[in-house]
C-alpha cells in the first residue's frame, strides 16, 4: 500500500469535499437525505477498498455496483440533480462576471433595474403593512412556463400601485403567483409547484411552500407576504428566509434578479 500525497491530491480531496458538502446542503431536509448519506458512505468504502487497500476481488464487486448505481442515482435524484444544475447555472452564482461586463455598458439600464426593484419592494412594504397576502416570482434565466401553470397574461410594466391592486383581497386575480420576467409583469394568478421539503416549518402556509417549490426547480427568487403575520419572506434555491426587512429584500433583488 503506497500512500503518497502531494499538492494535487490535497486540492483534489478539497474539491471533492466541497462538492459533497454542497450536495448535502441540497438534499438536507428532503425525503432522500438518508439515502444520500448512505450513498456517501458507500463511495467512501469503495474508495478505500479500490484505491487505498487495493482489494481486488471486493474492489471488482464494488466497481460493478458503482457502475450500475450511477443509472439508479439519476432516476432517484432526478429532481435534485435538475435543481443542482439550475443552482450551478444560476446567474446569481456568476454575478461578478455580470458586474465586470456591465461596467462597459450604459447607466440607463442600471437606473431602470433600480427603479423596478424599488417598485417591487415598495409594494411588498405596503402589502405587509396592510396584512395583504402576496406571492411574487422573479424569474432568472430558467423559463418558468414548463414549471408552473401560468395564469392570466398581462405584460405590464412593474408598478407599485398595480402590484397592490392585483393582490387586493377583493381582486379576482389575487390568488396565485405574480410572475416577473425581463422587467415585466408577465402573468398573474399562476399556480406553482409545492415543495416537499420536510424542513419547512409546519406553521407556514401554501404560499411559502409554493415559493420554496418553484425555487427548488429553477433559479428564480420568490417573495412571500404573509397575510397572517404581515411579514416578508424570500425563497432562493429552495431555502426560505423568513421575516426579512424591505431593505434586505431590496439589497438581494438589486444583485441582478430584476
Amino acid at each position: 500500500m503506497n500512500l503518497e500525497f502531494g499538492i494535487k491530491d490535497i486540492i483534489d480531496i478539497t474539491l471533492v469535499a466541497i462538492l459533497f458538502y454542497q450536495l448535502y446542503k441540497l438534499f438536507k431536509g428532503t425525503g432522500v437525505n438518508n439515502i444520500f448519506i448512505g450513498i456517501l458512505v458507500l463511495v467512501v468504502v469503495w474508495f478505500l477498498v479500490v484505491y487505498v487497500f487495493q482489494l481486488e476481488l471486493l474492489g471488482a464487486i464494488l466497481n460493478k455496483v458503482m457502475s450500475v448505481g450511477i443509472i439508479a442515482l439519476i432516476i432517484i435524484f432526478q429532481v435534485e440533480i435538475r435543481r443542482f444544475f439550475s443552482m450551478l447555472g444560476s446567474h446569481q452564482r456568476w454575478k461578478f462576471l455580470k458586474r465586470i461586463i456591465t461596467k462597459f455598458g450604459t447607466k440607463t439600464e442600471d437606473s431602470s433595474d433600480s427603479m423596478a426593484v424599488a417598485q417591487v419592494v415598495m409594494a411588498c412594504r405596503h402589502l405587509a403593512k396592510s396584512h395583504t397576502g402576496a406571492l411574487i416570482v422573479v424569474a432568472g434565466k430558467t423559463h418558468l412556463e414548463h414549471q408552473i401553470q401560468v395564469g392570466e397574461p398581462i405584460d405590464a410594466t412593474i408598478n407599485t400601485r398595480l402590484i397592490e391592486n392585483i393582490f387586493f383581497k377583493n381582486s379576482p386575480l389575487h390568488d396565485g403567483a405574480m410572475i416577473i420576467e425581463n422587467k415585466k409583469i408577465t402573468f398573474v394568478a399562476s399556480i406553482l409547484p409545492l415543495s416537499q421539503n420536510h424542513a419547512i416549518p409546519k406553521h407556514l402556509g401554501l404560499r411559502h411552500r409554493a415559493a420554496a417549490g418553484i425555487t427548488e426547480q429553477t433559479d428564480a427568487a420568490a417573495i412571500v407576504v404573509s397575510e397572517e403575520r404581515g411579514s416578508i419572506s424570500l425563497a432562493m434555491h429552495g431555502e426560505l428566509q423568513i421575516n426579512i426587512s424591505p431593505d434586505e429584500l431590496q439589497k438581494i433583488l438589486s444583485q441582478g434578479y430584476i
